[in-house]
């Protein structure tokens, strides 16, 4: 069940970053702010995999979104991404914007699966020097 995260979740945010990100995950401090803060949207589905997204205006950026290794490869990532674009067309956002590294190409596909197209390239944006590929999903439905 996919539903949003409240801050007794946070520790199995927590553990999912770890697993997911290694070096790169979110702190804490970071998740607690995302769970309590007014900014951000958390979901969390069955405490091991969960998405954020941010919304300004009529964007929605998806800041991240992680599945525990064992449950990858069974749709939880696309039932939290549907969630997410779900949640951000009720803040009245119209489009989704996420950046992914151009050497993660299980992620690119994953995305590009969903709907998402590239339309711009950061140079050098990840530790390491590699590139961001920046997409987007345009968010309509019949309103």
């Amino acid at each position: 069940m996919i539903r949003r995260a409240v801050l007794a979740d946070v520790d199995a945010v927590v553990v999912i970053e770890r697993a997911c990100f290694g070096a790169d995950a979110w702190s804490e401090t970071l998740v607690t702010a995302a769970v309590e803060g007014g900014r951000s949207t958390v979901l969390i589905d069955d405490l091991d995999a969960y998405g954020v997204i941010g919304v300004a205006g009529d964007v929605a950026d998806l800041e991240r979104i992680a599945v525990m290794p064992s449950r990858r490869r069974q749709g939880v990532a696309g039932r939290v991404l549907d969630a997410l674009c779900a949640a951000a067309r009720e803040q009245e956002a119209d489009r989704m914007l996420l950046e992914v590294a151009a050497d993660n190409a299980a992620a690119i596909a994953f995305y590009a699966a969903h709907g998402f197209t590239t339309i711009s390239r950061r140079t050098g944006y990840y530790r390491g020097g590699i590139d961001a590929l920046v997409m987007q999903l345009e968010l309509q439905e019949d309103r």
